[in-house]
């Protein structure tokens, strides 16, 4: 329940508000992945990218084929500079997606954008 509320607040650009919800997932299962992932997501959009960084390490760490996390952990590298780094969390997730393709279009795309728009 706290994670649909968590990601309800996230859709309407309520981040600090969708945190604490993540965080009661959390306290309620420490191993729930989605939660740091979800929890990532709502502090990358803050700008708080080291605080991010943290959570999806964790959610890959509780989940290491969690596909959906490592692609958007390379997200924030990418943002945060680290192309090399973003390109290996990106191979993660290749690793553990059933359509390579899809996560190659993905980076690239935001890799693409990246260049464009810096």
């Amino acid at each position: 329940m706290n994670l649909e509320k968590g990601c309800e607040c996230c859709q309407r650009g309520e981040y600090v508000e969708a945190i604490a919800h993540f965080d009661q997932a959390i306290q309620e299962d420490t191993n729930c992945s989605k939660a740091w992932n979800f929890r990532a997501n709502a502090l990358s959009a803050l700008k708080r990218y080291a605080e991010a960084l943290q959570n999806y390490d964790r959610a890959t760490f509780l989940r290491p084929d969690y596909h959906q996390a490592w692609f958007n952990r390379g997200l924030l590298l990418m943002e945060m500079g680290a192309y090399g780094n973003a390109i290996e969390s990106y191979d993660r997730a290749i690793d553990h997606y059933p359509d390579p393709a899809y996560i190659h279009a993905r980076a690239s795309i935001g890799l693409r954008q990246k260049l464009v728009f810096a």
